[in-house]
């Protein structure tokens, strides 16, 4: 056995929003953290980016729609339109999935379109490793996973959009809320700081 140690995240769940990153190098990044034992949940795989133009990207799309089994289309291929399946698949194969260790990976993941409940109100992060800003020069082109699922037969880009509106719209709210809060909080223990002098000296010997 290597006496390498793993650098696995070790989290109960990982929320990767999925904006602005590049197809690959993110699926490369979530396949080898969900080998190791990490449960990875992917939001908003419309946003992906895979570098490249949209033109160029829609053929490669459209022949890879062509490749069927001919004797019995429905044995396969499966070519799946919706971004957070395309993302699925993109991971999988990068995965041994036929055995049992593969299958049970893939189990640990999910892919999907907007942010849904409850992963609207969890902490989300991001791969820096894998960031269209970072790794892709600017002169280059790139599209959305998202455009070309809408023009490949992907029914749902506008329900999704709206789903969106309405969830950013509340989060405005929630924000709003909470800073008015926060600034009576911050007037409320100015008010009593005077008083609180002599208690808060104590405790400060004490090491609080």
């Amino acid at each position: 056995w290597s006496s390498r140690r793993h650098t696995a995240m070790f989290e109960k769940q990982i929320v990767i929003d999925g904006k602005g990153h590049l197809l690959g190098r993110l699926a490369a990044t979530v396949a080898k953290e969900i080998l190791n034992g990490q449960k990875v949940v992917i939001v908003r795989c419309e946003d992906i980016n895979m570098s490249g133009s949209f033109y160029r990207n829609k053929l490669k799309y459209l022949a890879f729609l062509r490749k069927r089994c001919a004797v019995h289309p429905n044995r396969g291929a499966f070519h799946f339109r919706a971004p957070g399946r395309i993302m699925w698949r993109t991971i999988r194969g990068m995965l041994p999935h036929k055995t049992q260790r593969g299958a049970e990976a893939l189990k640990r993941l999910k892919c999907f379109e907007g942010i849904p409940a409850p992963y609207d109100k969890v902490k989300k992060v991001l791969v820096p490793s894998a960031l269209r800003v970072v790794r892709l020069q600017p002169h280059r082109k790139y599209c959305n996973i998202g455009r070309i699922s809408h023009e490949v037969g992907w029914k749902y880009k506008d329900v999704v959009e709206d789903l969106e509106d309405k969830r950013r719209e509340k989060a405005a709210a929630y924000y709003a809320d909470k800073k008015k809060a926060a600034k009576v909080r911050a007037q409320a223990v100015k008010n009593v700081s005077s008083q609180l002098a002599a208690v808060n000296k104590t405790l400060g010997e004490y090491g609080y």
